[in-house]
């Protein structure tokens, strides 16, 4: 049998300004349901799951995403002989304008 290839969880977001909303939305429902529990009562603890939604999972999660989403075109995986390591991906080189 072959064994399977294993696949990598992706939690990066299409854009890092839509990947820090997320953040920030997750962050302000956490910060603000424990902060307002003294002013609205325990019922403000239920903004706290909703976090889950914009974190897409735990906070843990969305830091991953976020070292995902600045990373993506700049680090590659390379395995070679059964070693894996991240490597600069290599930039295109541009072939310079004729001008004419």
């Amino acid at each position: 049998m072959k064994p399977s290839p294993v696949r990598e969880a992706d939690y990066s977001s299409a854009s890092l300004p839509r990947h820090l909303a997320r953040g920030a939305i997750g962050f302000g429902l956490i910060i603000a349901s424990v902060a307002l529990v003294p002013v609205a009562g325990p019922v403000t603890l239920l903004a706290a799951p909703l976090a889950l939604v914009a974190f897409r999972g735990c906070p843990t999660c969305w830091a991953v995403g976020l070292v995902q989403t600045v990373s993506r075109g700049r680090l590659q995986r390379r395995c070679d002989d059964g070693v894996c390591t991240l490597v600069a991906a290599p930039t295109a080189s541009r072939a310079p304008r004729k001008s004419g």
